[in-house]
Formats: C-alpha cells, sequence, structure tokens
C-alpha cells in the first residue's frame, strides 16, 4: 500500500494521476515530481517498489501540502475577513 504525504494513493490508478489525489498536488507538480525522481508515469501505484515510494516521500518533502496548506489556506482566509477586504467580505457572506 503507498502511503506519501498521509495519504493512500488508490492502487489501481496510474502514479501520474495517483499523486493528484494529495491536498496540494495537480496534474502539473505530479509531473514534475516523476521527472525529478525517474518514475514512468504509466506505471500503476500497485507496481511502485518501496525505492520508488522512498525517491517519491524524499520529493515531496520539498512542497507544502495537505495540513500545512490546509492551515495555511484558512489563515489566509481568516486574515482576508479580518482586514475587511473585498474577498474577505466574500468569504464572511458565504459567497
Amino acid at each position: 500500500m503507498a502511503r506519501i504525504a498521509g495519504i493512500e494513493l488508490p492502487r489501481g490508478k496510474r502514479a501520474d494521476i495517483a499523486l493528484t489525489y494529495i491536498y496540494g498536488i495537480g496534474r502539473t507538480s505530479a509531473t514534475k515530481i516523476l521527472e525529478q525522481t525517474g518514475i514512468n508515469p504509466d506505471i500503476r501505484v500497485k507496481d511502485l517498489t518501496e525505492e520508488d515510494e522512498a525517491k517519491l516521500r524524499e520529493c515531496l518533502e520539498g512542497y507544502v501540502v495537505e495540513g500545512d496548506l490546509r492551515r495555511q489556506t484558512a489563515l489566509d482566509i481568516k486574515r482576508m475577513m479580518e482586514i475587511g477586504c473585498y474577498r474577505g467580505v466574500r468569504h464572511r457572506k458565504g459567497l
């Protein structure tokens, strides 16, 4: 089972698609990560070796993902609401 950044990646998906299940990683970032690690994007998650998973974990240390990114986003929204900017007002109204 490939568990990266606290997320269980779906076993039947291709590696480039499965990485997008991590909050903060999109298609472009997933492609760059796989190029940096030298992993074939067409390989299925169930076929990844332990070394491949370790490479992915090591490469993702440079990215802000999951809990840290969610916390940072929530703090940004809270700051906008406190200063009363247009975007903050829209968040306060729930629009």
